[in-house]
């Protein structure tokens, strides 16, 4: 019997083929970003930035809702700041880019030297802690002066060697949220209210279902009390972190010198906070929902919404159909959606039509619509939805489409959120046997391995030294200790030694 023919697909490889060049392709065939001549660095792409604008619009409406305003701080920090704060320069020494020198001259055979040694090197931002930390002593004198809700849109570099666009970059962009207290009980409502509204916003526009946790000891951000995070699985079932907020205590307000009088005249440093997401996020996008023909975007974060394909066949129709379809155009423009305009992009460029199709399918569009002669004769469209498979378009009048353009944009919202809740709680589970603990993150084949694996939740008995060896045979981590789940009493998955709750493990971006 002959075997059956491959079902083409968009992106070769395929997710089961080969999930990490799989995940390359899909940015190369929507246009997002691509490898720039720096080292490490991406260029990002229009249809790739705009998510990122789209992911800025929403985020900066929910902090200034939640009191905060943004501000901007210097992309170089003396070094003598970094190390005012003893965990926090160990924990980022190693990934510091550092400006020495503020000129170049000519040198031998018409080459640029530098010149110029400054008197103390300047570190480029790998995060702000530091030099907000300078700027908040000065701006808080009295507990009156407080509490201070800051944010900034950056961009920050942290020298990685191992470099994936989006995920790993030597330079991302980011907002950093960064606040200062006048009492512990503030500064820890401050934590969990951020953590807060990134699930929000990671659920109900990214579509991507999220598990909040604290970090352990060894996972947390580095001069932090506690941190706190959001945790999301890729459909390779690896985690993805997106998103963590920080519960600084005092540790930086000491090393900055952020005093102020209470109410009763007496000094004291205030409690401070931080909380940041970054481009990674659209990483976690397109691991999220893409598929073997590219990017599916949720469309409360769609740069267009719909695209509008003209299918000419000769110049006889051409007229006729280009004058309906930008008729169409401005009809939907017109159109609110989740609190913003709809926008449908016609899409003029020359060339085949089954070939502007597919552009649009791989750069993830929510809906397109195909429209021919025929379609104009009928007064329809011919609907296309990139969370279904292309056997399931339909046709439609017109005025029925646009009526329900924003219930089928809510639809195809709520249907990638029900897939990848879906998809997550099949591959979650919960583990009490060492050797299944092993077999379950142990690929078949160790030389190129399979999609396997998952997130496990398993008791632990608080010991590094068991978060240690998991990493070391497994590469598995503690992605977080749970905040929702009850106390279960247990025995630690490594040890046997007691347990009060059960942690997540999983291998990790």
């Amino acid at each position: 019997m002959a075997e059956k023919s491959k079902i083409k697909t968009a992106i070769t490889p395929t997710r089961a083929e080969d999930y990490p060049e799989w995940y390359q392709q899909v940015i190369k065939a929507a246009d997002l970003a691509e490898n720039s001549p720096v080292r490490g660095c991406m260029v990002i792409k229009p249809w790739g930035y705009s998510l990122w604008e789209n992911i800025q619009r929403v985020l900066d409406k929910k902090f200034k809702q939640t009191g905060h305003k943004n501000a901007y701080f210097p992309l170089f920090i003396p070094k003598s700041f970094l190390e005012k704060e003893a965990e926090h320069v160990e924990g980022f020494a190693k990934e510091c880019a550092v400006v020495t020198h503020h000129r170049l001259e000519a040198g031998p055979e018409g080459k640029l030297i530098p010149a110029g040694e400054l008197e103390e090197p300047l570190i480029v931002r790998p995060t702000s802690e530091t030099i907000i930390g300078a700027m908040f002593s000065k701006w808080t004198q009295s507990y009156r002066d407080l509490p201070l809700l800051i944010n900034q849109w950056a961009n920050v570099v942290r020298w990685e060697m191992r470099t994936r666009l989006f995920l790993r970059t030597a330079e991302f962009l980011w907002q950093e949220g960064h606040t200062a207290h006048a009492t512990i009980e503030e500064a820890k409502v401050e934590t969990m209210k951020m953590l807060d509204v990134y699930a929000d916003f990671a659920e109900n526009y990214m579509a991507m279902p999220v598990i909040k946790g604290e970090k352990t000891d060894s996972e947390r951000f580095p001069g932090a009390v506690s941190t706190y995070c959001i945790e999301a699985m890729m459909q390779d079932r690896k985690a993805l972190q997106a998103g963590t907020s920080h519960f600084l205590g005092q540790n930086f307000s000491k090393a900055s010198n952020i005093r102020f009088l209470d109410s009763t005249g007496k000094e004291e440093f205030a409690w401070t906070t931080s909380w940041g997401v970054s481009t990674r996020l659209i990483g976690g996008m397109i691991m999220t929902h893409g598929d073997d023909d590219g990017l599916i975007v949720p469309p409360r974060l769609a740069p267009a919404h719909i695209a509008i394909l003209p299918i000419i066949h000769d110049e006889s129709s051409a007229a006729t159909v280009m004058e309906y379809c930008e008729k169409l155009t401005r009809e939907l423009n017109d159109l609110k959606y989740c609190d913003t305009e709809v926008v449908a992009e016609l899409d003029k460029r020359e060339g085949r039509g089954g070939e502007k199709v597919w552009s649009w399918i791989k750069k993830g569009v929510p809906v397109y619509l195909e429209i021919g002669p025929r379609d104009v004769a009928a007064d329809s469209v011919f609907v296309g939805r990139r969370d279904k498979s292309r056997k399931e378009r339909y046709s439609q009048t017109r005025a029925e489409f646009v009526a329900s353009v924003p219930s089928l944009l809510d639809d195809i919202q709520n249907n990638l959120l029900e897939r990848a809740k879906a998809f997550r709680d099949s591959n979650i589970r919960k583990i009490d046997s060492k050797d299944e603990f092993y077999s379950f993150f142990t690929p078949a084949n160790r030389e190129k391995p399979e999609i396997h694996g998952g997130f496990a939740l398993c008791h632990w008995n608080g010991s590094s030294e068991v978060e240690r060896k998991v990493k070391e045979d497994l590469n598995v981590t503690i992605r977080c200790i749970p905040l929702e789940g009850p106390e279960e009493h247990g025995k630690c998955i490594i040890t046997g030694e007691p347990s009060t709750k059960r942690v997540l493990f999983a291998k990790a971006y």
